[in-house]
């Protein structure tokens, strides 16, 4: 049979493999040798060709009964003449070259879609999307109260930064820089690869559709410069320690043409001398006397906001939690606060005076009911 390929043998399956086993084996293999994952791998190219050639009989259960019968090769036309979901047929491309084209749903094929759609932009003249400027990290320290309300800190911020020369052009100051006349502007050019028309970033202005003629001094035409530069930040309320934020656009200046990166601010939060928090909620020990936790009492008790007024029942024990509703910290995308939740904790004093000797003593001798009675039954 002339011009006969074992396809089967190109995708590594076998001649009674199933559909799903014919499909995973391409998207293996396309993965594996796309010209894009191989740069100037001739023999690479050539294999994702003949991988296309394979799959695009194989999946098609018409044109595996041809091919398994022999009757394709009878034909002038031989495979990959306008079988399949796969169209030869030239657009976009220069004289004398054909753009390899998937014609049926690219969500058929999962994520290899995604590899096959790197073809489909080529010929409509959009440009390479820009650069992004690398992203900046730094630390911050701020106070309990700041973390709660929320706080502008100052931050120093060294980097490549737009040049103030020429405003991030690149060029000389009074010139602006050229469209690209070996692209056009579009930052790609074509390249033939046999059946194949390829999308490449341009070798003179690198994806960028213009080149600087005269470059400006200061930064040599990069349209950046390594500096320092002060800046304000906002630190939302209620962050916690170890909390991270993202400030779109503040981070190093990207290539000409190109974006800025991200600043990522690392909040830590200095402990509290009474106060503590578990997410939402701040948390606080409340010191009672052994008279007012038996008595009961009203005492004012610190919260973020000032200080509230707390009554404590009578028989209050050690350990007894009170919860101040909307006394916490500002939760996440605005959603209220949490809550404050005071703990009782009677102390006892570590030194007695005569007086007071003498008063425990009756009090214990009073005393009828037994604590640990529990224990003896």
């Amino acid at each position: 049979m002339n011009g006969y390929k074992d396809y089967y043998q190109i995708l590594g399956v076998s001649k009674d493999a199933t559909e799903k086993e014919i499909k995973d084996a391409y998207r293996r293999l396309a993965r594996k040798y796309h010209p894009d994952a191989n740069p100037g791998d001739k023999s690479s190219e050539e294999k994702f060709k003949e991988i296309n050639e394979a799959y695009e009989v194989l999946s098609n259960p018409e044109k595996r009964r041809q091919y398994d019968s022999g009757a394709m090769f009878m034909g002038a036309g031989g495979p990959g003449a306008g079988f399949g979901p796969f169209d030869f047929s030239s657009f976009g491309a220069r004289p004398g070259t054909r753009t390899y084209t998937y014609t049926g749903d690219l969500g058929d094929l999962g994520d290899l879609g995604d590899i096959l759609n790197l073809f489909t932009g080529f010929g409509t003249g959009r440009r390479r999307e820009s650069r992004k400027g690398r992203d900046i990290s730094t630390d911050v320290t701020i106070s309990f109260e700041d973390a709660i309300h929320g706080v502008t800190v100052p931050l120093t911020i060294t980097g490549r930064t737009l040049c103030p020369t020429c405003r991030g052009t690149g060029a000389k100051p009074g010139t602006l820089p050229k469209t690209c006349s070996t692209c056009g502007g579009r930052g790609t050019v074509s390249q033939n690869q046999g059946l194949f028309a390829f999308s490449r970033p341009c070798p003179v202005c690198g994806g960028r559709g213009t080149v600087v003629e005269d470059p400006c001094a200061s930064c040599q035409g990069t349209g950046a410069v390594e500096m320092s530069r002060n800046i304000k930040v906002k630190i939302p309320a209620g962050i916690n320690d170890g909390g991270k934020v993202r400030f779109p656009g503040k981070g190093e200046a990207g290539p000409p043409g190109g974006s800025p990166g991200d600043l990522y601010v690392n909040v830590h939060v200095k402990p509290h001398r009474y106060f503590k928090r578990k997410n939402g909620d701040i948390l606080l020990d409340l010191p009672l006397t052994f008279a007012e936790a038996a008595l009961g009492t009203t005492v004012e008790v610190p919260t973020i906001d000032g200080k509230v007024k707390l009554r404590i029942p009578a028989g209050t024990q050690d350990g007894k939690k009170f919860r101040l509703r909307g006394k916490g910290a500002p939760r996440a995308k605005g959603k209220g606060s949490g809550d404050m939740i005071v703990t009782a904790r009677v102390v006892v004093p570590k030194k007695l005076t005569s007086k007071e000797r003498e008063l425990i003593e009756k009090l214990r001798d009073l005393e009828k009911e037994n604590p640990r009675a529990f224990l003896e039954a």
